[in-house]
C-alpha cells in the first residue's frame, strides 16, 4: 500500500497533493491532514485536492471526500477536485458525487430550500 500527501499553502488557499491509493487504510491520513488546515491557516478560502497521481480510490476514499466536503462547507472553504484521473471521474459521476462535492455550500443550501 502506497500513499502520500503533500500540502502547499498560499495566503488564502491550500493545495493537497494526493498520490497512490486512497482507500480504507489511507483515507484517515487525508482527513486528518485536511482537518488541520483551517486552524493552521486562518483566512483559508479554497482547498484544492490534486489527484494527478492518484492510482486507486475505493468506497472509503469516496467517504473521505464526503467528510472533507462537510468540513470545508462548515468552514466556508471552497473545495476543488483538481487533475482527476479518468477512474476517479467515472466513480464520481456514477455516484453523483462530483456536483455535490464541488458545488459551493451556499448554492446547495439554496437548492435544498427550493425543494422544501
Amino acid at each position: 500500500m502506497k500513499f502520500t500527501v503533500a500540502v502547499h499553502k498560499t495566503a488564502q488557499s491550500a493545495r493537497v497533493h494526493v498520490a497512490g491509493d486512497l482507500d480504507y487504510g489511507t483515507s484517515d491520513l487525508l482527513i486528518d491532514t485536511v482537518s488541520e488546515l483551517p486552524a493552521g491557516q486562518p483566512g483559508l478560502q479554497d482547498l484544492h485536492l490534486d489527484f494527478a497521481d492518484l492510482e486507486f480510490c475505493d468506497s472509503a476514499g469516496l467517504s473521505a471526500l464526503v467528510r472533507i466536503h462537510r468540513l470545508t462547507s462548515a468552514e466556508g472553504i471552497g473545495l476543488h477536485l483538481d487533475q482527476r484521473p479518468a477512474h476517479l471521474d467515472r466513480i464520481l459521476h456514477i455516484t453523483g458525487l462530483l456536483d455535490f462535492l464541488t458545488t459551493p455550500a451556499a448554492a446547495q443550501e439554496s437548492d435544498e430550500s427550493d425543494i422544501g
